[in-house]
């Protein structure tokens, strides 16, 4: 304000500078307005922005916001005092810049670590000499007459309006100064809120005043290249350099309160390092962080013994302007969300606050879009640091809700048809205990290439199952796949009968549309259970689900997983599916390196020929990466060619037929043909699914 606003009236003019001021106090508005809506939703403690946006979009989000705002807190203590010192030694020359610079931070980080009552009672005389300048400025009159034109200087080169825009908005992003006081305040749901609008509402009359005046007393070349003018207008002129002093202490104050707190808050909900916790502790009856102040003190003497933060500023306003920009997209999803808990005294629709944070970015990019994309990078670093920690928070936060909304929306959106050029498995597997027949969960996992939604069931043989034994085996479950890297849904039930209660299951689970559409199971090893076990696969297809049965060979699994056979017979029934699950497997991590080979029966040489040729043409067509193998039956079984053909393959597909009256039989006789194969997928495509067309959607 006191060495740049004229330099914004001549370069853009006093209509210019108006647009720039309330363009400028409509931003900052609009993130009071978001931070009067959080502040009055829910009791906001030490930490200010931070515990605001760590109580809302969780502990990795607050933290990830937060350490880079204490650092740019604790620097502006620096950057303020040094400042403070350039101007006292631009009046005192034979002063020290570094030496005064040094007496200052220490000075005002003492008053801050004898009481905040006295750092803040100590404002109202920095405040008391701000107006002073003020009503001195008022009270001046003009260097030169002159009737400064509305759109600023006319023949000079003149710097662009969004240049000028950049230049000033820094002056009006000191907003969190009470907000970062949060915890020291009596009532902070009352005196967030009014403080920060009357701080607005002040400096925005002022900053409005003050351009009319200036373009009154000066022409633009005099307002551009002297930054002192107002000295020179002002009735009593050193009082000019009495506010500047102020303002710099001032805010050199409100960042040594700040800071500390900040990272008090920081220790105690365990986002620094289990060995900084101590930076955590207060004393007193106000819970005093004389540790974080010292701390703090430190910082901010180093940067000012090593002398400019040119460099680092700009950095710095981008922490800052980062803040209120998260801040404004926690209260707009808050209110977006519409979630019970979210219940503010202080309304604000959810628009505004995305309006806000809309311009905090735009701001950011205009003032440094170098600084702006380092401070992105800075935090973007440190959220994926607190996440891999996997640090567990006493609160709960919006995540959950934003993902339910993001759900809802999709499931409301989702058609009952398949789409072809969409489809992929949503595997619902049978695996029992996990960790006897994991070769199942890995096997559905590496076809959803984390895509598809995987479900892993086990249903216990008991009807005494309690709710709270359930959550516990749930839990379990999901630790065990987490540490094996595999991600899916988990559910346990119970029935007397285990095929009975996994009918009822398929029939039940799911939400809206989207429910598993692949059934995943082992064999049975029970030739007592075939007919139950056979009936139920009848089940699942009339159901509409596909069936994949894992027929294991217990002594090598899934081998070097190198091989991959499918025993093909064309694109109808079974074969296009065939294809497809092939495809995935080959394209999961654990099947990469593996070779697909698609092999056909014929009868005669001559038709060998011809089936070859079109083998090829569809692999071509499909675009799946498989060897065409056409073999001749010359008068042998399938089940001689099988055996003989795979015997060095590490996994065979094949397809079944569908159900009918002697389904049991036929499945029977299907068991005794796997024996001593390598394991072996059986397939039975669902119903109405067309797979040809999931091959093929490009060929239309």
């Amino acid at each position: 304000m006191y060495l740049r606003f004229g330099w914004v009236v001549g370069n853009v003019g006093l209509a210019g500078t108006l647009i720039i001021v309330t363009l400028s106090t409509t931003i900052t508005f609009l993130t009071a307005m978001s931070i009067a809506a959080i502040a009055t939703d829910q009791r906001v403690r030490i930490g200010g922005a931070y515990y605001m946006i760590s109580r809302s979009l969780g502990i990795e989000s607050g933290g990830a916001i937060g350490i880079p705002l204490y650092f740019a807190q604790a620097l502006s203590v620096a950057l303020y005092t040094v400042g403070f010192a350039e101007s006292v030694v631009g009046v005192f020359p034979e002063l020290s810049i570094r030496l005064v610079g040094i007496v200052t931070t220490i000075f005002v980080a003492g008053l801050a670590l004898i009481s905040a009552r006295v750092a803040i009672r100590a404002q109202y005389f920095i405040m008391f000499g701000i107006a002073l300048s003020l009503i001195s400025f008022v009270l001046g009159g003009p260097v030169e007459t002159s009737e400064i034109e509305m759109t600023g200087a006319r023949d000079r080169e003149t710097a662009a309006f969004w240049t000028v825009f950049a230049v000033f908005f820094p002056a009006v992003t000191g907003i969190m100064a009470g907000v970062n006081m949060s915890g020291d305040l009596k009532n902070p749901t009352r005196s967030i809120p009014l403080g920060t609008f009357s701080a607005i509402g002040v400096g925005y009359l002022i900053y409005m005043i003050l351009p009319v005046l200036l373009a009154q007393r000066a022409d633009a070349d005099t307002l551009i290249e002297n930054p002192l003018i107002m000295r020179e207008m002002a009735w009593w002129g050193d009082a000019i350099l009495i506010g500047v002093w102020g303002a710099t202490l001032s805010s050199a104050v409100g960042s040594i309160l700040g800071a500390p707190r900040v990272l008090q808050a920081l220790a105690r909900d365990g986002v620094l390092p289990g060995w900084m916790r101590w930076l955590g502790r207060g004393e007193g009856s106000d819970d005093l962080p004389r540790v974080g102040t010292l701390i703090t003190l430190c910082v901010a003497l180093i940067a000012v013994f090593f002398g400019s933060l040119n460099v680092i500023a700009p950095i710095l306003t981008m922490f800052f302007l980062t803040t209120y920009g998260v801040l404004n997209v926690t209260a707009g999803i808050e209110r977006l969300l519409r979630s019970p808990s979210f219940r503010p005294k202080f309304n604000v629709h959810w628009s505004l606050s995305i309006i806000g944070a809309v311009g905090c970015v735009a701001v950011m990019f205009l003032i440094n879009a170098g600084a702006t994309v380092i401070a992105l990078i800075f935090v973007v670093v440190i959220f994926v640091w607190l996440r891999s920690r996997q640090i567990k928070s006493a609160w709960g936060d919006i995540r959950r809700g934003i993902w339910m909304a993001l759900i809802r929306a999709g499931l409301m959106r989702m058609k009952a048809e398949e789409d072809a050029k969409t489809w992929r498995p949503h595997p619902l597997v049978f695996s029992g205990v996990p960790t006897k027949r994991f070769h199942l969960i890995e096997f559905a996992s590496s076809l959803t290439l984390n895509r598809g939604i995987l479900t892993l069931s086990s249903i216990l043989k008991s009807n005494e199952l309690t709710a709270d034994r359930k959550r516990t085996m749930e839990k379990q479950i999901r630790e065990f796949l987490e540490k094996k890297g595999i991600q899916c849904l988990v559910r346990v039930t119970s029935a007397g009968d285990p095929y009975k209660g996994m009918v009822r299951l398929v029939e039940s689970y799911g939400l809206g549309e989207l429910v598993p559409n692949t059934i995943v199971m082992g064999d049975t090893e029970n030739e007592v259970s075939i007919d139950s076990y056979s009936r139920m696969i009848e089940t699942f297809h009339n159901l509409n689900r596909n069936v994949v049965i894992v027929h294991d060979n217990k002594d090598l699994l899934f081998g070097d997983r190198k091989i991959i056979d499918v025993w093909w017979g064309g694109l109808q029934g079974n074969g296009g599916l065939l294809m497809i699950l092939a495809h995935l497997l080959k394209n999961s991590h654990r099947w990469l390196h593996a070779e697909v080979r698609i092999k056909m029966v014929v009868k005669d040489r001559q038709g060998a020929v011809k089936a070859q040729n079109n083998l090829k043409q569809i692999i071509s067509n499909i675009r799946i990466d498989a060897k065409p193998m056409v073999l001749l039956s010359e008068g042998r079984r399938f089940q001689d060619i099988l055996a003989e053909s795979s015997k060095d393959a590490d996994l065979i597909f094949l397809g079944m037929a569908e159900p009918g009256e002697k389904f049991a039989d036929y499945y029977f006789n299907m068991q005794k043909n796997l024996e001593g194969l390598p394991t072996t997928v059986l397939v039975l495509a669902a119903k109405d699914n067309a797979f040809g067309n999931v091959l093929l959607k490009g060929d239309e």
